[in-house]
């Protein structure tokens, strides 16, 4: 899954759906590892829930037309990116909900059409934010002592935070240089932006973290966080081994790529700089 979501099931237990609506959040934690939120707590300690409400994809089931999560949702001005209804996916699929405290064949055969149905409109989305990145990169070398810095030629721009842009789009897909993680040394902490998170040219967008120093990741365009390289999780040295390739960051639905781009340095522009910095800090 490439987005974070969280789940609001209403707390309606004394009905068929909304014992429903429970299973349906334990299997969405299962298969996408996402954050339930506990309608009933959540009236009461409200602080960790809208955190979690507002930094994630929110998804609201409620078990019948009552609705009392999406109220909830509405009550704590919520913004709700999914909303599902148990009883109107039943009476749609002309599925008769029992009138039990219990999940029978019937009940699954609900819980499985919407789980499925979640699920492919992720994958659906995911799909059509799918950045076309070259499968190889031509790059231009600068070489100092030993160290050895380089630099990608075509349709990347950078930022004076030695930071790069590749734009596919209405998709960019953003990292670090190579004069970043030479300077960083051995790179062994990666904290990632938050999926779905919007964004403004120049935010911070995670950081990286060697024995020398953090490293502050600044974004060279505005848009929408859509995907991280899950991989830096468990592997941040994948940035030390190729920055652009292996170690990216993200990839952004951009916003307003013509006005960003006037802030930017072209290839050109930021070789020459990168080149100065390596002579003049003698990394």
């Amino acid at each position: 899954m490439d987005k974070n979501y969280v789940v609001l099931p209403c707390n309606g237990l004394d009905k068929c759906a909304g014992c429903i609506t429970r299973e349906i959040a334990l299997i969405l934690k299962e298969k996408i590892f996402c954050e339930i939120i506990c309608p009933v707590f959540y009236r009461v300690a409200d602080a960790r829930y809208n955190k979690l409400a507002n930094e994630n994809q929110l998804i609201v089931i409620d078990g019948c037309n009552t609705r009392c999560a999406t109220r909830l949702a509405s009550e704590k001005n919520l913004k709700v990116y999914k909303k599902v209804n148990v009883s109107e996916v039943a009476q749609k699929n002309n599925i008769t909900l029992s009138k039990e405290l219990k999940v029978g064949e019937d009940e699954k055969r609900v819980i499985e059409i919407i789980i499925n149905e979640l699920l492919q409109e992720n994958q659906n989305t995911s799909k059509d934010l799918e950045i076309k990145f070259p499968e190889t990169l031509d790059y231009e070398i600068y070489k100092k002592d030993k160290f050895i810095f380089r630099l990608p030629k075509n349709r990347f721009y950078f930022n004076e935070n030695d930071c790069w842009v590749y734009v596919d789009g209405n998709l960019a897909r953003i990292g670090v240089t190579d004069y970043v993680q030479q300077s960083l040394s051995d790179i062994m902490f990666f904290n990632p932006p938050t999926v779905g998170n919007e964004i403004s040219q120049f935010d911070e967008v995670g950081t990286i973290e060697s024995g020398k120093a953090v490293f502050e990741i600044i974004s060279p365009v505005s848009g929408k966080i859509v995907r991280i390289n899950e991989k830096l999780l468990e592997s941040p040295e994948y940035i030390n081994e190729n920055p652009y390739e292996k170690g990216w960051i993200a990839d952004i639905e951009i916003s307003d790529f013509e006005s960003d781009k006037m802030l930017l340095l072209t290839f050109d522009e930021y070789f020459e700089k990168m080149k100065r910095k390596v002579d003049e800090f003698h990394v």
